[in-house]
Protein backbone atom coordinates (compact mmCIF):
# COMPACT_ATOMS: atom_id res chain seq x y z
CA UNK A 1 0.00 0.00 0.00
CA UNK A 2 1.77 3.35 -0.91
CA UNK A 3 1.81 6.39 1.27
CA UNK A 4 -0.75 8.90 -0.06
CA UNK A 5 0.84 11.14 2.58
CA UNK A 6 4.29 10.64 1.12
CA UNK A 7 3.30 13.24 -1.71
CA UNK A 8 2.84 16.55 0.37
CA UNK A 9 4.62 19.14 0.37
CA UNK A 10 6.48 19.35 3.29
CA UNK A 11 5.65 23.31 3.04
CA UNK A 12 2.35 22.28 2.86
CA UNK A 13 2.78 20.75 5.87
CA UNK A 14 4.66 23.29 8.11
CA UNK A 15 2.34 25.96 7.10
CA UNK A 16 -0.68 24.28 7.96
CA UNK A 17 0.70 23.70 11.64
CA UNK A 18 1.85 27.10 11.62
CA UNK A 19 -1.88 28.41 11.24
CA UNK A 20 -3.07 26.07 14.14
CA UNK A 21 -0.45 26.18 16.60
CA UNK A 22 -2.00 28.54 18.84
CA UNK A 23 -5.75 26.20 18.77
CA UNK A 24 -3.18 22.45 18.79
CA UNK A 25 -3.41 21.88 22.09
CA UNK A 26 -7.03 22.00 22.71
CA UNK A 27 -8.28 20.50 19.86
CA UNK A 28 -6.11 17.54 20.87
CA UNK A 29 -8.15 16.94 23.92
CA UNK A 30 -11.22 17.60 22.15
CA UNK A 31 -10.53 15.41 19.40
CA UNK A 32 -9.08 12.52 22.09
CA UNK A 33 -11.30 13.38 24.62
CA UNK A 34 -8.56 14.04 26.86
CA UNK A 35 -7.03 10.35 26.24
CA UNK A 36 -4.01 11.36 24.59
CA UNK A 37 -2.30 12.74 27.67
CA UNK A 38 -2.46 8.81 28.76
CA UNK A 39 -1.21 7.77 25.84
CA UNK A 40 1.80 10.28 25.77
CA UNK A 41 2.54 9.23 29.44
CA UNK A 42 2.70 5.41 28.23
CA UNK A 43 4.99 6.61 25.77
CA UNK A 44 7.56 7.65 27.69
CA UNK A 45 6.92 4.52 30.23
CA UNK A 46 7.60 2.42 27.06
CA UNK A 47 10.65 3.85 26.14
CA UNK A 48 12.31 3.17 29.64
CA UNK A 49 14.46 5.73 29.71
CA UNK A 50 18.11 5.04 31.94
CA UNK A 51 18.79 7.56 34.39
CA UNK A 52 20.87 10.43 32.89
CA UNK A 53 19.10 9.02 29.66
CA UNK A 54 18.73 11.25 26.30
CA UNK A 55 15.86 11.19 24.38
CA UNK A 56 15.05 12.51 21.34
CA UNK A 57 10.75 13.68 21.36
CA UNK A 58 10.97 13.88 17.25
CA UNK A 59 7.52 16.00 15.72
CA UNK A 60 7.43 17.65 19.18
CA UNK A 61 4.95 20.55 18.12
CA UNK A 62 4.46 22.25 21.52
CA UNK A 63 6.33 19.64 23.35
CA UNK A 64 4.13 17.36 25.43
CA UNK A 65 5.92 14.41 25.23
CA UNK A 66 9.10 16.24 26.30
CA UNK A 67 7.47 17.63 29.10
CA UNK A 68 6.12 14.59 30.16
CA UNK A 69 9.31 12.46 29.62
CA UNK A 70 10.82 15.42 31.79
CA UNK A 71 7.87 14.65 34.73
CA UNK A 72 8.80 11.04 34.45
CA UNK A 73 13.10 11.26 34.36
CA UNK A 74 13.52 14.78 35.98
CA UNK A 75 17.78 14.05 35.52
CA UNK A 76 17.19 12.94 31.57
CA UNK A 77 18.85 15.00 29.15
CA UNK A 78 15.45 15.83 26.60
CA UNK A 79 15.90 17.57 23.11
CA UNK A 80 12.31 18.69 21.44
CA UNK A 81 12.88 18.97 17.62
CA UNK A 82 10.65 19.83 15.18
CA UNK A 83 10.31 21.58 12.01
CA UNK A 84 7.52 24.19 12.65
CA UNK A 85 8.81 26.77 14.81
CA UNK A 86 5.77 28.31 15.53
CA UNK A 87 4.36 24.94 17.27
CA UNK A 88 7.73 25.25 19.52
CA UNK A 89 6.86 28.73 20.31
CA UNK A 90 4.27 27.69 21.92
CA UNK A 91 5.55 25.02 23.73
CA UNK A 92 8.26 27.31 25.11
CA UNK A 93 5.60 29.60 26.63
CA UNK A 94 4.73 26.70 29.12
CA UNK A 95 6.28 26.33 32.67
CA UNK A 96 9.21 24.37 33.26
CA UNK A 97 10.82 22.25 33.43
CA UNK A 98 11.31 22.98 29.51
CA UNK A 99 13.77 20.53 26.71
CA UNK A 100 16.06 21.92 24.76
CA UNK A 101 14.13 22.78 21.59
CA UNK A 102 15.91 22.32 18.17
CA UNK A 103 14.10 23.21 14.46
CA UNK A 104 14.92 19.76 12.57
CA UNK A 105 13.80 18.04 9.99
CA UNK A 106 13.04 14.39 10.29
CA UNK A 107 14.66 13.21 7.49
CA UNK A 108 17.92 15.29 8.23
CA UNK A 109 18.41 15.52 11.82
CA UNK A 110 21.43 17.09 12.78
CA UNK A 111 22.93 14.70 15.44
CA UNK A 112 25.60 12.26 15.42
CA UNK A 113 25.06 8.55 14.99
CA UNK A 114 24.00 6.74 18.50
CA UNK A 115 23.54 9.70 20.07
CA UNK A 116 19.74 9.31 21.72
CA UNK A 117 18.64 6.23 24.76
CA UNK A 118 15.40 7.01 23.08
CA UNK A 119 13.85 8.29 20.25
CA UNK A 120 9.70 8.80 20.71
CA UNK A 121 7.28 11.16 18.26
CA UNK A 122 3.68 11.71 18.67
CA UNK A 123 1.24 11.80 15.31
CA UNK A 124 4.96 12.62 13.16
CA UNK A 125 4.72 9.29 11.19
CA UNK A 126 1.59 10.01 9.05
CA UNK A 127 3.06 14.02 7.55
CA UNK A 128 6.81 13.11 7.11
CA UNK A 129 7.65 13.45 3.18
CA UNK A 130 9.33 9.86 3.36
CA UNK A 131 8.35 6.89 5.86
CA UNK A 132 11.22 5.17 5.16
CA UNK A 133 13.60 8.37 5.81
CA UNK A 134 12.16 9.14 8.58
CA UNK A 135 12.74 5.64 10.43
CA UNK A 136 16.40 5.35 9.00
CA UNK A 137 16.92 8.67 10.54
CA UNK A 138 15.24 7.41 13.60
CA UNK A 139 17.32 4.51 13.68
CA UNK A 140 20.66 6.09 12.56
CA UNK A 141 21.14 8.21 16.31
CA UNK A 142 19.57 5.44 18.13
CA UNK A 143 21.80 4.24 20.42
CA UNK A 144 22.47 0.30 20.04
CA UNK A 145 19.55 -1.25 22.95
CA UNK A 146 17.75 2.06 21.87
CA UNK A 147 14.07 2.10 21.79
CA UNK A 148 11.66 3.82 19.10
CA UNK A 149 8.05 4.53 20.61
CA UNK A 150 5.53 6.13 18.06
CA UNK A 151 2.12 7.30 18.98
CA UNK A 152 0.40 7.75 15.58
CA UNK A 153 -3.24 7.75 13.70
CA UNK A 154 -3.62 4.23 11.93
CA UNK A 155 -6.53 3.08 9.65
CA UNK A 156 -9.37 1.90 12.20
CA UNK A 157 -10.66 -1.96 11.41
CA UNK A 158 -14.13 -2.39 9.91
CA UNK A 159 -16.75 -2.97 12.73
CA UNK A 160 -19.82 -1.97 14.07
CA UNK A 161 -18.70 1.24 15.30
CA UNK A 162 -17.39 2.14 11.89
CA UNK A 163 -20.34 5.22 11.22
CA UNK A 164 -19.62 6.60 14.11
CA UNK A 165 -16.05 6.68 13.96
CA UNK A 166 -16.20 8.30 10.36
CA UNK A 167 -18.81 10.72 11.99
CA UNK A 168 -16.39 11.45 14.12
CA UNK A 169 -13.43 12.50 12.16
CA UNK A 170 -14.91 13.60 9.34
CA UNK A 171 -17.90 15.75 10.70
CA UNK A 172 -17.07 16.50 14.23
CA UNK A 173 -13.54 17.27 14.04
CA UNK A 174 -13.59 19.44 11.03
CA UNK A 175 -16.68 21.28 12.87
CA UNK A 176 -14.38 21.94 16.26
CA UNK A 177 -11.82 22.92 14.32
CA UNK A 178 -13.49 25.53 12.10
CA UNK A 179 -14.76 26.73 15.25
CA UNK A 180 -12.05 27.05 17.68
CA UNK A 181 -9.27 27.22 15.33
CA UNK A 182 -10.73 28.99 12.53
CA UNK A 183 -8.93 26.33 10.16
CA UNK A 184 -11.55 23.99 8.83
CA UNK A 185 -8.81 22.71 6.38
CA UNK A 186 -6.74 21.48 8.28
CA UNK A 187 -8.97 19.92 10.68
CA UNK A 188 -10.57 17.73 7.38
CA UNK A 189 -6.89 16.95 6.51
CA UNK A 190 -5.66 15.51 10.04
CA UNK A 191 -8.92 13.04 10.24
CA UNK A 192 -8.21 12.01 6.53
CA UNK A 193 -5.15 11.18 7.31
CA UNK A 194 -5.70 8.82 9.58
CA UNK A 195 -7.47 6.91 7.06
CA UNK A 196 -4.68 7.15 4.34
CA UNK A 197 -1.93 5.95 6.68
CA UNK A 198 -0.51 2.92 6.98
CA UNK A 199 -2.29 0.39 9.53
CA UNK A 200 -0.73 -0.62 12.41
CA UNK A 201 0.42 -3.79 10.83
CA UNK A 202 1.84 -2.25 7.70
CA UNK A 203 3.88 -0.04 9.95
CA UNK A 204 5.24 -2.58 12.18
CA UNK A 205 6.11 -4.41 8.87
CA UNK A 206 8.04 -1.00 7.78
CA UNK A 207 10.16 -0.91 11.17
CA UNK A 208 11.07 -4.69 10.90
CA UNK A 209 12.89 -3.92 6.94
CA UNK A 210 14.08 -0.80 8.46
CA UNK A 211 16.37 -3.73 10.79
CA UNK A 212 14.51 -2.71 14.20
CA UNK A 213 13.59 -5.83 15.91
CA UNK A 214 11.10 -6.43 18.86
CA UNK A 215 8.52 -4.74 17.10
CA UNK A 216 4.98 -4.32 18.48
CA UNK A 217 1.83 -2.43 19.16
CA UNK A 218 -1.20 -1.55 20.45
CA UNK A 219 -4.31 0.10 19.12
CA UNK A 220 -6.37 2.74 21.27
CA UNK A 221 -9.28 4.68 20.35
CA UNK A 222 -11.87 2.42 18.74
CA UNK A 223 -8.42 1.35 16.48
CA UNK A 224 -7.86 4.99 14.98
CA UNK A 225 -4.48 5.40 17.44
CA UNK A 226 -1.86 3.09 18.07
CA UNK A 227 1.44 2.98 19.78
CA UNK A 228 4.33 1.24 18.41
CA UNK A 229 7.61 0.11 20.15
CA UNK A 230 10.46 -1.27 18.35
CA UNK A 231 14.66 -1.57 19.39
CA UNK A 232 17.77 -1.27 17.53
CA UNK A 233 19.63 -4.59 18.10
CA UNK A 234 22.60 -4.45 19.91
CA UNK A 235 25.70 -5.55 17.79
Amino acid sequence: MADRLERREPEQIRAMFTRIARRYDLMNRLMTVGQDIAWRGEVIRRAALPRYGRLLDLGSGTGDLAQEALRQHPQAQVVAADFTLEMMRVGQRRPPPQPLWLGADALHLPFADETFDAVVSGFLLRNVASLVQALQEQWRVLKAGGKLIALDTTHPPQNLLTPFIQFHLHRLIPTLGRWLSGDADAYRYLPASTQNFLSAERLAERLLEVGFRQVGFQRRMFGTVAIHWAVKPSR
